[in-house]
C-alpha cells in the first residue's frame, strides 16, 4: 500500500538539490504540466519562489514540457475511452493553455469515430439497440465518457 509523502524536514524546504531532485522523480515516473508540478511541489513544503526557479531550469533544460505533457495525456486518456470533451475538461483542470489542448486533441480527429464504436461496442455488444429507452441509456453512457453529441449520433446512424 502506497503512504503519503510526509512534509518536508525544515532544511529540505530550502534546498534547491533537494528540491529539483523531487521534481525529477516526479517527472520520471511520468509526464506533469508545469501548473502540476508546481501544485505538487508546493503541497511538499517547498518555498514558492523556489519551486518556480526549479520549474523555469527544468523547462530551459527541456525536461518539462506542457506540450509532452498534453500529447501524453490525451494519448492515455484516449486509449481509457474518454471522449475529447472530457480530456479538454481535464487538461484545462491541470492548466494546459486552450490552443494546445486543441492541437493535442485534434491529432486524433479521424480515430474518434472509430474509438467511440469500440467504447459501445465494449460495454453493450455489437448489436445497436432497438428501442428508445437501450438507445438513450447507451447515449448517456458516451455523452459522459466525454464524446459529442455529433459523434454520438454518428454511432447509432451509421451502422
Amino acid at each position: 500500500m502506497r503512504t503519503r509523502r510526509s512534509k518536508l524536514k525544515p532544511e529540505q524546504a530550502h534546498d534547491p538539490l533537494y528540491l529539483r531532485k523531487t521534481a525529477m522523480d516526479y517527472l520520471a515516473r511520468r509526464e506533469h504540466g508545469e501548473q502540476e508540478l508546481v501544485r505538487k511541489l508546493a503541497r511538499r513544503g517547498f518555498d514558492a519562489e523556489m519551486v518556480e526557479t526549479a520549474v523555469a531550469d527544468l523547462k530551459a533544460d527541456g525536461l518539462l514540457s506542457d506540450i509532452r505533457f498534453a500529447e501524453a495525456f490525451v494519448n492515455s486518456r484516449f486509449r481509457r475511452g474518454s471522449g475529447p470533451q472530457k480530456i479538454q475538461a481535464e487538461l484545462r483542470e491541470r492548466g494546459i493553455d486552450a490552443d494546445l489542448i486543441s492541437v493535442s486533441i485534434e491529432a486524433y480527429d479521424d480515430q474518434w469515430r472509430q474509438r467511440i464504436r469500440e467504447v459501445r461496442e465494449k460495454k453493450f455488444g455489437a448489436v445497436l439497440p432497438g428501442d428508445f429507452r437501450e438507445r438513450s441509456r447507451q447515449m448517456r453512457f458516451l455523452q459522459q465518457r466525454g464524446f459529442t453529441a455529433e459523434q454520438i449520433s454518428g454511432v447509432f446512424k451509421d451502422e
